[in-house]
């Protein structure tokens, strides 16, 4: 199994469940293990009872295994602050209150919690040496979608914003020095230079979303949340990014045989169709159902999270990473 895994899906199909109770397993398998969550909406601290925040925190009570818990708003707070600084230092000082004018604006635009999430996305996975595993759970399926396809976009954008500046320091230097020749400063440019350090920086994302991470979707056993996996799977294919299985989560638990009356008919009914959408994941979705789990009527941690683990058949061997930065 590659170091990093990704389950997504769905908002409320219960990946933080899912996710949690795979780290768990890699972490009982042996595996130095953290479990990343940027889904506010359900946190791995309500898993494990225990506050998470950005930094890796052991999880009490369980051996090989870290947590961390990212907040959305505060990664767009801190990525427009290091745009802010990068920017004022390469500007005039008339520029910096038009700048920071626009960077508020930009706050609450469409992308900016993509883009904030894949920067700490990309930290983590720069930085995962001490780990075997990284676990993300992510957030619902169309904006990470969204996240794991910008490497590819950003990697082009940036070789055309290269070639644009490298034009305009020629056509400056030309018109600046008449008929001298003029000097070569690209070089030491810092505009070039930072937006070379984000296309190595796209570049290694890419290479390792592709090379190095397993995607999992998560689903539930009814219409929207089938109709929703069928296009992350081609969204992810189309982004040269395979969905490695499919996890059917919140199924319906079979009442006892002898089990007569309404509730017990009501159970049955409802088996019978959860079956019925089972069997097209498995003849028309071309990934491989991992995992079917069972509703628990408590919420699931300690010892119930210990037993979704088990029913999760995903391998908690670790390949070694190919594109991780040393």
């Amino acid at each position: 199994m590659e170091p990093f895994v990704f389950f997504g899906g769905k908002g409320g199909v219960g990946k933080t469940t899912v996710s949690s109770s795979y780290a768990l397993k890699c972490a009982r398998d042996g595996h130095d293990t953290l479990v990343v969550s940027t889904d506010p909406a359900h946190s791995v601290g309500d898993v494990f009872d225990q506050s998470f925040g950005d930094e890796a925190t052991p999880v009490d009570g369980v051996k090989n295994l870290w947590a961390m818990q990212i907040d959305p708003d505060d990664e767009v707070t801190r990525h427009l602050n290091e745009l802010r600084q990068q920017l004022s230092e390469q500007v005039s000082t008339a520029m910096v209150s038009e700048i920071n004018r626009q960077l508020e604006m930009a706050h609450g635009t469409p992308g900016a919690y993509e883009a904030a999430l894949f920067d700490r996305f990309v930290e983590v996975m720069r930085n995962a040496e001490p780990y075997d595993h990284v676990v993300f759970d992510t957030s619902p399926t169309g904006s990470t979608l969204r996240l794991l396809g910008l490497p590819e976009l950003l990697e082009d954008w940036i070789d055309r914003l290269m070639q644009k500046r490298k034009v305009s320091i020629d056509l400056f230097e030309k018109a600046a020095v008449g008929n001298n020749e003029p000097r070569r400063v690209m070089e030491g440019d810092p505009v070039l230079a930072q937006l070379q350090e984000r296309k190595s920086f796209f570049e290694f994302a890419g290479e390792t979303l592709r090379s190095d991470a397993a995607f999992f979707l998560v689903f539930n056993p009814d219409e929207l949340s089938l109709n929703e996996t069928a296009r992350a799977i081609s969204d992810l294919e189309a982004s040269d990014l395979s969905v490695r299985g499919l996890i059917a989560n919140k199924l319906t638990p079979a009442p006892d045989d002898d089990e007569t009356g309404r509730g017990a008919q009501y159970l049955r009914d409802r088996i019978a169709t959860e079956s019925k959408r089972l069997t097209r994941v498995r003849e028309e979705f071309a990934p491989e159902l991992v995992a079917t789990i069972e509703t628990r009527t408590a919420e699931v941690k300690g010892d119930l999270l210990a037993a979704v683990a088990d029913e999760i058949e995903i391998d908690t061997t670790v390949d070694p990473p190919s594109a991780v930065e040393q």
